[in-house]
């Protein structure tokens, strides 16, 4: 790997002279991303972004919690600092963290992260069980545990703060098939307090600044 890094290092400078050194004065990127781990998922790679485009966090099965710290601190510093415009959460069809929590199986620590999951599935079993067995539900319920995210997103202050001082900051829900490359737009975009149940509201949104 190190090998590899020294090549790529070396190819990135001969095509673009001087991006490293910008890189480590600063980074400005417009999209904050939140994605599974999984390793056939690089944020960077798949929409074509170079270093310092994408900030980015990943854990098992993208998923966001308003109880996960290390999640929601990512989410304040990009929102506050870094004052990113939008924040992708992307799932990929045939996660093995959502397969997982499907299963009545136990694979140790990870139950409690997975149980999660398992609520959104029993959320909607109706929904799901109407649905032929097997990849159906499965995709189902990893579009369903974006959209999830998103609603997590969206209901903490740190998002409903930026929207209050009019900050322009669009919440979007993606899905990444691994078996062409593609990423699939599930038409979930939040861009204001307006879709969120008012149970959740805290700040009052003034107008965003293109709305004048």
């Amino acid at each position: 790997m190190l090998e590899n890094n020294s090549r790529w290092a070396k190819k990135m400078e001969t095509e673009r002279p001087g991006f490293f050194h910008e890189l480590a004065r600063t980074q400005h990127p417009d999209v904050l991303w939140i994605g599974c781990a999984d390793s056939r998922v690089p944020s960077n790679s798949i929409v074509g972004l170079l270093p310092g485009e994408v900030f980015t966090h990943r854990n098992i099965a993208n998923v966001v919690s308003h109880t996960d710290l290390s999640a929601l601190s990512v989410l304040q510093y990009a929102v506050d600092v870094l004052k990113v415009k939008h924040i992708v959460v992307c799932g990929h069809y045939g996660c093995g963290g959502v397969l997982a929590a499907m299963t009545h199986n136990s694979y140790g620590l990870i139950d409690n992260w997975l149980r999660r999951i398992k609520d959104i599935y029993d959320h909607n079993r109706e929904k799901i069980e109407a649905l032929p067995e097997g990849k159906p539900r499965e995709d189902f319920l990893i579009e369903l545990n974006v959209a999830e995210s998103i609603s997590a997103i969206v209901n903490t202050t740190i998002v409903q703060k930026a929207w209050a001082r009019g900050q322009p900051l669009d919440v979007h829900g993606w899905c990444y098939r691994l078996e062409d490359g593609r990423v699939r737009d599930l038409g979930l975009c939040i861009s204001d307090t307006k879709e969120i149940h008012d149970i959740y509201k805290v700040f009052k949104q003034r107008d965003r600044p293109h709305d004048h």
